[in-house]
């Protein structure tokens, strides 16, 4: 797909006038009357992301942008970036100041709303292109776009062609654009090292092996590691999932999606840290060698994990990769997945739960995601369910029974093997619907909100 960008600052523009729905009539007794007979006839009542375009002596004058009001933008994320859609092509640019924050937002969900997958077929993005506002960062609202971009590529691609191979080739292509380290670990490495990594991916066909991806950068700093979910394909395992359940399972990589689009942004952006990124790259398949309700595993650090659902596999393999983290220096530790449908229960798609015991994250994360749209929601390490997660005969217990505060549970069981400075995502990475800068699909959450917070909780 196209780089998401802005119009260069000197091209050609069009005027584009942002109008609050209180200050309409205002707006139109400024226009030449018969624009503003123009605009009435349209219906144009100026609601959030509403446009209206102007006609000219020799073409379009100018357009409309409605702003609606504070109460209706906050019902609708993007609100304003409608407009991309919806106006011609060409350049446009605002001839009115808009608060920074909401000129912020409308130029990233502009950026992000022109967004679309076109691997499979053509699937034109809007060709209207903004003017970045004056008094943004617009360099970094690219790299945000770009890196929303990667995510949704890689979560939107089918498991055909995005297997436990593909997803390395694509950790490996990152790695030579900013010059990181990699390294791979596969076969009998896998298996005396990452022995729960090694059995959630055993029973997949020779070419879609399991594996552990382990990429490096930066010489100086605080030490950040990001550890994604990289299941490229669930079928569940032997407690197979109904079959309306799969529909979406292409999308259970979306973590290690995630955690290399926030490495794509923190090394394009040239933050002043040491980086590291683990992604346990498995597909979780029925076969002769597939690992069965009642196994008991061993885990990198040696706990023993009795299986109870061959369908809570995440925990598994991120098990094994926090153990590897956590021999490492001590710095701070974030986990991206699709682990839970009970984290949807409890908030919905739209918002990102996390899970922290350091109380200035959680807040610099909260304010983070107010600050740059993208909603996030702590959920707590509840100390009493500790006891929900040890089974009578093995240390662990990746899915206990009953079906209460299963993404409470799941965080608690993560908790066992990270380190102590750890933060846990349970994300969607998934928009079921087209909304204002969301296409239809994959989708990137959490990540712009752990960006902003980054400052705070290294700090840099």
């Amino acid at each position: 797909m196209p780089i998401p960008s802005f119009a260069p600052a000197d091209a050609p523009a069009l005027p584009l006038t942002p109008v609050a729905s209180d200050a309409l009539e205002a707006t139109l007794s400024a226009l030449p009357p018969a624009q503003a007979a123009w605009v009435r006839a349209l219906g144009f009542k100026a609601a959030a992301g509403e446009v209206a375009v102007l006609p000219g002596e020799d073409g379009i004058a100018r357009a409309l942008l409605g702003r609606g009001t504070p109460a209706t933008r906050a019902r609708t994320r993007f609100a304003l970036a409608q407009a991309a859609a919806r106006l011609p092509e060409g350049a446009w640019r605002l001839d009115a100041p808009l608060d920074p924050a909401e000129a912020r937002e409308l130029a990233l969900g502009w950026l992000l709303d022109g967004y679309r997958f076109g691997r499979y077929k053509d699937a034109p993005a809007p060709r209207a292109r903004l003017v970045a506002p004056e008094g943004i960062d617009a360099p970094r609202l690219e790299i945000l776009a770009q890196a929303e971009a990667l995510a949704r590529d890689l979560v939107n691609t089918p498991a055909n062609d995005l297997g436990p191979a593909e997803l390395e080739a694509a950790a490996r292509d990152l790695a030579t654009r900013f010059g990181a380290r990699i390294e791979v670990m596969t076969g009998e490495a896998l298996r005396d090292g990452f022995p729960l990594i090694h059995t959630v991916g055993r029973a997949a066909m020779p070419h879609r092996a399991p594996r552990l991806i382990d990429m490096a950068w930066g010489e100086a700093g605080p030490q950040l590691t990001l550890v994604g979910k990289g299941v490229c394909f669930d079928t569940g395992g032997l407690d197979l999932k109904p079959s309306a359940s799969m529909l979406t399972m292409k999308k259970d990589m979306g973590g290690a999606a995630h955690v290399l689009a926030l490495a794509q942004a923190i090394m394009a952006l040239a933050l002043p840290l040491r980086l590291r990124v683990l992604i346990p790259a498995v597909e979780n398949a029925v076969g002769p060698d597939a690992f069965r309700p009642g196994d008991v595993l061993r885990s990198r650090k040696g706990l023993t994990v009795e299986i109870n659902n061959t369908d809570a596999e995440g925990r598994l393999v991120l098990a094994d990769a926090l153990a590897l983290a956590a021999e490492g220096e001590p710095g701070l530790t974030v986990t991206f997945a699709t682990l839970t449908g009970a984290a949807r229960v409890a908030v919905g798609p739209d918002l990102a739960p996390f899970f922290t015991d350091d109380d200035a994250l959680a807040q610099a994360l909260a304010q983070g995601g107010r600050d740059w749209a993208d909603p996030v929601w702590r959920l707590p390490f509840h100390e009493p369910y500790e006891a929900l997660i040890e089974p009578a005969i093995a240390d662990l217990d990746n899915a206990p029974s009953g079906g209460m505060a299963g993404a409470i549970t799941a965080a608690l069981f993560l908790r066992r093997f990270a380190p102590t400075r750890y933060c846990h995502f349970d994300i969607f990475a998934w928009s079921q619907s087209n909304a204002p800068g969301r296409t239809k699909g994959g989708l990137m959450q959490g990540v712009r909100a752990l960006l902003a917070a980054l400052p705070e909780a290294l700090p840099l």
